[in-house]
């Protein structure tokens, strides 16, 4: 682990899977003990992992690996670290050509039979990991929000720089025109609102425990689709060369759109909101 807190070692985080995004309860990978052996045989693939691959041939340093550990319900999960050049640990196929986040490395990766002693590579209870993933994803969330906030300022400024510089119709900026100044109007109290709804969260985020879903769903929920709609607000006020890779925002709203999927979609923050809030039952919001 310090290595990879200190950038000279890769490590990952593999939840997602082929056939188990959203449904990430729905994972198939599994780890079986081996009592001969003092540990569990990990098999299974995941998919989309960060970090999984820099070269398409090997995978990185480290990795966390949620894996079902029982078959009695759906929260047997364990948590594991797997390291790499471990015997079956493999890249199954590095993921190009994405709409953005380019330049985040993506992969599948594959576990054939790889061996996890139980006294090393284990990590907290076996069949206790589901509320730690729970915990992660909420912190996760917090984190995109916090993306999400990154690549709206920057449009926003690049919008702002532009309308300055560019004469149009006989005036020397475009701020004379009502619907550029609706653009960019609308980006900043947007942005400012997802900033300070942001910033709220985070502040209240407590990192020992979960619990705080409600407000990592909705600060994610609100602040990736704030930052797609001002990129492409950006675009749109810089016309034709917002269009291109020169001016920066169209890689701004390609980056963005990943923001409403990744770390959980859109759809899942409308369910998991809609649950918690049935929850109040006539009790009035703070």
């Amino acid at each position: 682990m310090p290595g990879v807190c200190d950038g000279s070692k890769i490590g990952g985080m593999c939840m997602s899977e082929p056939n188990a995004g959203t449904d990430v309860l729905g994972m198939k990978s599994n780890a079986v003990y081996d009592p001969t052996r003092g540990g569990y045989i990990l098999n299974g693939t995941k998919m989309w992992i960060t970090n999984g691959t820099l070269t398409g041939k090997e995978t990185g340093d480290l990795f966390l690996v949620y894996a079902r550990t029982g078959t009695e319900n759906r929260n047997q999960i364990t948590q594991f670290v797997v390291e790499g050049g471990m015997d079956g640990f493999s890249v199954g196929q590095k993921i190009n050509d994405k709409l953005g986040m380019r330049a985040s490395p993506t992969a599948e990766v594959v576990f054939q039979n790889v061996f996890l002693p139980e006294s090393s590579h284990v990590v907290g209870d076996v069949d206790g990991a589901t509320l730690c993933m729970m915990r992660n994803l909420e912190i996760e969330r917090v984190a995109l929000a916090a993306m999400a906030v990154g690549i709206a300022r920057r449009a926003l400024d690049e919008m702002i720089s532009y309308a300055a510089n560019r004469p149009a119709f006989g005036k020397p900026d475009l701020y004379s025109f009502g619907q550029i100044q609706k653009h960019i109007s609308e980006s900043y109290a947007e942005y400012m609102a997802g900033k300070c709804y942001l910033y709220g969260v985070a502040n209240g985020l407590d990192l020992s425990t979960y619990g705080n879903g409600l407000d990592a769903d909705g600060v994610k929920l609100y602040c990736a689709q704030m930052a797609k709609n001002v990129a492409d607000r950006a675009i749109q006020v810089m016309g034709g060369y917002g269009y291109v890779g020169e001016y920066t925002c169209e890689r701004l709203w390609r980056d963005a759109k990943l923001l409403e999927i990744g770390g959980g979609t859109n759809e899942s923050h409308h369910k998991n909101m809609s649950r918690d809030l049935r929850r109040f039952d006539g009790k009035k919001l703070e």
